[in-house]
């Protein structure tokens, strides 16, 4: 009998194990600054439903996670005044790699090496399935997104602008 293809397993996705969460495995040949939209389109998925984990800081430099659809971007003046802070900026890809534990590219929600908040894009609640940083380049798992938001203790939020915005 033949095995199912299985991925090696990363922090991210022990978690989601140990939590008992039914999620599929999505691997890909990882292109550099590829992102959400290239994984999208080699996987067959519609960018709007690969979410994207970014690590973000406030004005005092406190690490936040921000989960946003692929085909969007965040709008840092809206998610500051959200979250209630004076200003928010995506974290520079070595401070990244230190607060998440996973190198930018491959970055999870889960399992992070330092507990930081996260914030959802509202909108990715009313999709049925998402694909998600499973916690390693070319590696996507596909997830309920209310039962990601429910293990992240994430807060809804409404900050996503257009690409070309």
């Amino acid at each position: 009998m033949a095995k199912k293809p299985h991925a090696s397993a990363t922090p991210a996705t022990e978690f989601l194990r140990r939590a008992g969460v039914d999620f599929t495995e999505h691997a890909y040949d990882y292109v550099q600054h590829g992102g959400a939209l290239h994984s999208a389109e080699v996987l067959g998925w519609d960018a709007h439903a690969v979410v994207k984990t970014l690590v973000m800081q406030d004005q005092d430099a406190k690490p936040l996670l921000v989960l946003m659809h692929g085909d969007r971007k965040v709008s840092t003046k809206q998610l500051a005044r959200q979250v209630g802070a004076k200003s928010v900026e995506p974290c520079v890809p070595e401070v990244a790699n230190r607060h998440s534990g996973y190198l930018v590219g491959g970055t999870s929600p889960f399992a992070t090496r330092r507990s930081m908040p996260v914030y959802v894009e509202q909108s990715i609640l009313a999709l049925e399935r998402i694909l998600i940083n499973g916690g390693r380049r070319g590696y996507l798992v596909g997830i309920d997104p209310k039962r990601c938001v429910a293990l992240l203790n994430a807060r809804a939020v409404s900050c996503a602008m257009g690409l070309d915005d």
